[in-house]
């Protein structure tokens, strides 16, 4: 359970996702997927999916014997490094599961966790991820001594997985998060008053799915260069650029993405970073229209706003990625040859363009199409609040 190097060889691994009643076999596939672009995203190579039917995770071992059986025989076989389940396992699974196939066990979350250990580059977003990590490894102390020596140093003892060094380790966590949560106080009061000292323009936070392409459309917006990849969380920073659109200023915000089933420990310890979202005056939120689950993207981002109280801000929906998107095959038959066949055209007559009343907007950000759109879209939206707040600039605009 020792982090990831993307240093050294890339590791093997095969990932595990249950079929219930509350998970279909389709959405398990889908989620599946995406563990597999997380699993590239943390420098594992995908060699297998498993999945298997069952009403509710078995409690020892999350997924039934026949199944262990199964994919012990084949970790073996192929020389597997890493196991990787779609949901969160318990602490004792998590032994179980170590003791039977005596390879790295990684879960949803602690493979997460990794991702943000890698990326994390200043010392809030480096604070806030050793923090998550911490919590959830504290309940979780089995065959964790490489981990926990890289930690201190090299100065540990493997002698024997005793209480005593368990509870010596336990101890040391504990210490590490007490140190970091007073830390991050003081970072979160510094970021407190740099977006005090930003005066009263009005705040644009862009917010979505992760990979949806928010940092590529901050710089084609702010003619600005915020790192951008093809990859989940390309990048963790807040970034706040000054933007000006027909003489009015205002702040875009790029914020960390969202993602199903993101860790508890991470939402808590990126208090601050959700703050900017808190305190914006609307939300962009942006999603990749190319992607087959594109509407749960939206579904789960809705319901992460809803959990932080912003579900009520303005908001204006913009639905990226309009070059790479691909409508649902129909019919020849059914289809108007009255009807104009331009995609963008087609796209405004959907349901897409009314989705709860809010402002909507197709572009794609890379390709540079509906931008303009997009810009004055903005600016009215900017506008409004902005001459809400200074009345006496009225005549300016």
């Amino acid at each position: 359970m020792g982090g990831i190097s993307t240093v050294e060889r890339v590791e093997r691994g095969v990932l595990i996702g249950l079929i219930t009643r509350d998970q279909t076999a389709e959405q398990v596939e889908d989620y599946l997927d995406e563990l597999a672009f997380l699993a590239t995203t943390a420098g594992i190579q995908t060699e297998k999916k498993y999945t298997q039917n069952l009403d509710h995770p078995d409690v020892k071992t999350f997924i039934g014997k026949g199944k262990v059986d199964e994919v012990r025989e084949y970790v073996e076989d192929e020389e597997i490094d890493v196991i990787v389940f779609d949901d969160d396992l318990s602490p004792s699974q998590m032994r179980n599961l170590e003791r039977i196939f005596k390879k790295k066990i990684y879960d949803r979350s602690l493979l997460i966790l990794d991702i943000f250990l890698q990326r994390a580059r200043t010392a809030q977003a480096k604070t806030q991820v050793e923090l998550a990590r911490s919590e959830y490894l504290l309940p979780r102390l089995t065959r964790m001594w490489t981990h926990l020596e890289r930690q201190r140093g090299g100065t540990g003892t493997r002698g024997g997985a005793g209480e005593k060094e368990i509870e010596t380790d336990r101890r040391m966590i504990r210490n590490k998060i007490a140190k970091l949560k007073k830390r991050l106080e003081q970072i979160d009061k510094q970021m407190q008053t740099q977006r005090g000292n930003r005066g009263a323009l009005v705040r644009v936070a862009l917010v979505g799915y992760t990979n949806a392409g928010k940092s590529t459309l901050m710089n084609r917006i702010s003619k600005s260069k915020v790192f951008a990849e093809d990859r989940l969380f390309a990048t963790l920073d807040t970034t706040v650029r000054k933007v000006v659109l027909h003489d009015i200023p205002f702040l875009l915000t790029d914020t960390v993405g969202f993602i199903r089933k993101l860790p508890h420990q991470l939402v808590e310890s990126f208090k601050s970073t959700l703050d900017e979202v808190r305190e914006a005056d609307v939300l962009m939120h942006v999603i990749d229209i190319s992607h087959p689950n594109f509407e749960d993207h939206y579904h789960t981002v809705n319901s992460t706003l809803s959990e932080i109280g912003c579900e009520e801000k303005p908001s204006i929906v913009v639905f990226n990625k309009l070059d790479a998107w691909k409508p649902d095959p129909v019919d020849p038959q059914d289809v108007d040859p009255d009807i104009d066949s331009d995609p963008l055209d087609a796209l405004k007559k959907s349901w897409m363009s009314k989705v709860n009343d809010k402002k909507v907007v197709f572009i794609s950000a890379t390709k540079k199409i509906n931008i303009d759109e997009l810009r004055e879209v903005m600016y009215n939206t900017v506008k409004e609040i902005h001459l809400k707040r200074y009345p006496y600039n009225k005549t300016l605009y």
